[in-house]
C-alpha cells in the first residue's frame, strides 16, 4: 500500500501506445462480453479530471481493459490506483503499467460484480457520512452488459453505507451507454424517467458530464457513450431500506404506459388487490391516473412509507410476489383440465 500523506508527482516513461499494446498482446475486444476500447487519451484523461481533484487520492478503477484511462489515472497524481479486471488477457498490459509506476499500480484478476474492496484502502481514509466526501474515487469505463447490475449493486451499497462506501460519501465517474445516461438523470415527467433514474436519484446527485461519440471506441459501438458522475447524498430523499424501495419503483415501472395504480396493485395479493392498492394510493396522496414517468421522487417517497407501514401490520406483505402467485394459478388451472379430460394419472 502506499503510504498516505503527500505524495511526489508522477509522470509515466514512454510506454507503447494502447493501439501498440492491442497488437502487442494480440488483444481483441469480446463481443459476448460487451467490450469497447478508448484509444485516445485525450478522452481518457477528459473522464479522469471530471472526476475531480485526484492529487493525493485513491482510486478504484473497474473494468481497465488495455489500460487507457488506467494511464490517465497514474498521470493525476493519484496515491495508489486499484483495477480489477476480470478478463486475464489484459493482466500482462497492466503489468507493464505497474512496473513502469512503482507502488502505485495494484492489479486483481477479479469480477468487480462480487469483489470486496472494504479493506482494499487504508482505514486512515474513512470520514463521516456527513462530511465531505473521502479521498477516493470510483472511475471505469463499463462494459455495457454489466453496467446497469452494477450500478444497482453501488445504490444499495451507498443505502447500506458499506462496500465502497464504508469509507464514506465515495464519489463514481462512470460510462454507460448514452440512453443509460439519459435515464440516470431523466427528471420527473420526461420520456427517459425510468426506475433508474428514481433508484439513482434518491441516494445521489446524477450528472450527465459529457458524451462520447461511439466513433472513439474500438470496435465502435452502435451507440454513443455518456459519462455520469454520481455524489452521494447526505440524507437519502427516501428513507426507507433499498429492498423496498426497489420492490415498489419496479413494480410501478413495469406497467410504465399505464396508469400507477396498474403496477402498484401488483404490490397486494389478487383476493385484496383493489382495496389495498385504494388505500395505498388514498394514504399516500397520489393520483391513480398519474403515469409512473410523471411520479416525482416525493410521490415515490410518499408511496415507500405508506407501503412500510402496511407491511408492517402484514408481516407476509413484503415476500409477497404476484408472479409466483400468478404461477400457482397457472399451475393449478393445468392440474384442474387434466383432470377434467381424465388425463390425471391413477395412483
Amino acid at each position: 500500500m502506499a503510504a498516505s500523506g503527500k505524495v511526489s508527482a508522477l509522470r509515466l516513461p514512454p510506454l507503447p501506445t494502447i493501439r501498440e499494446i492491442i497488437k502487442l498482446f494480440r488483444l481483441q475486444a469480446v463481443k459476448q462480453l460487451s467490450q469497447n476500447f478508448l484509444l485516445d487519451l485525450r478522452l481518457t484523461d477528459k473522464i479522469v479530471r471530471k472526476a475531480g481533484n485526484l492529487t493525493n487520492a485513491y482510486v478504484y478503477e473497474v473494468g481497465p481493459g488495455p489500460g487507457g484511462i488506467t494511464r490517465s489515472i497514474l498521470n493525476a497524481n493519484v496515491a495508489e490506483l486499484l483495477v480489477v479486471e476480470k478478463d486475464t488477457r489484459f493482466i500482462p498490459g497492466l503489468q507493464m503499467l505497474s512496473d513502469a509506476a512503482p507502488g502505485k499500480l495494484k492489479i486483481v484478476h477479479g469480477d468487480v460484480l462480487t469483489f470486496m474492496i472494504e479493506k482494499s484502502f487504508p482505514a486512515s481514509l474513512k470520514t463521516p457520512w456527513e462530511d465531505d466526501p473521502p479521498n477516493v474515487h470510483i472511475i471505469g469505463n463499463l462494459p455495457f452488459s454489466v453496467s446497469t447490475p452494477l450500478i444497482i449493486k453501488w445504490l444499495e451499497n451507498i443505502s447500506n453505507r458499506n462496500g465502497p462506501f464504508a469509507y464514506g460519501r465515495t464519489q463514481m465517474t462512470l460510462t454507460f451507454q448514452k440512453e443509460v445516461a439519459e435515464r440516470l438523470v431523466a427528471t420527473t415527467g420526461s420520456k427517459q424517467r425510468s426506475r433508474l433514474s428514481v433508484m439513482a436519484q434518491y441516494l445521489c446527485n446524477v450528472k450527465h458530464i459529457f458524451t462520447i461519440p461511439g466513433q472513439a471506441f474500438v470496435p465502435k459501438p452502435e451507440v454513443d457513450v455518456g459519462v455520469v458522475h454520481f455524489t452521494p447524498l447526505i440524507q437519502p430523499k427516501i428513507e426507507q431500506p433499498f429492498k423496498l424501495v426497489e420492490k415498489v419503483v419496479q413494480n410501478v415501472f413495469q406497467f410504465r404506459r399505464k396508469y400507477c395504480h396498474r403496477g402498484l396493485g401488483m404490490l397486494f395479493p389478487e383476493a385484496r388487490r383493489l382495496e389495498s392498492t385504494g388505500k395505498l394510493l388514498e394514504l399516500a396522496d397520489i393520483d391513480p391516473t398519474l403515469r409512473p414517468t410523471q411520479l416525482s421522487i416525493l410521490h415515490f417517497r410518499s408511496l415507500c412509507d405508506i407501503y412500510r407501514k402496511m407491511c408492517d401490520e402484514d408481516q407476509q406483505l413484503f415476500g409477497y410476489n404476484f408472479r409466483e402467485e400468478l404461477k400457482q394459478r397457472r399451475d393449478k388451472q393445468k392440474k384442474e383440465e387434466k383432470e377434467s379430460y381424465g388425463l390425471e394419472m391413477p395412483l
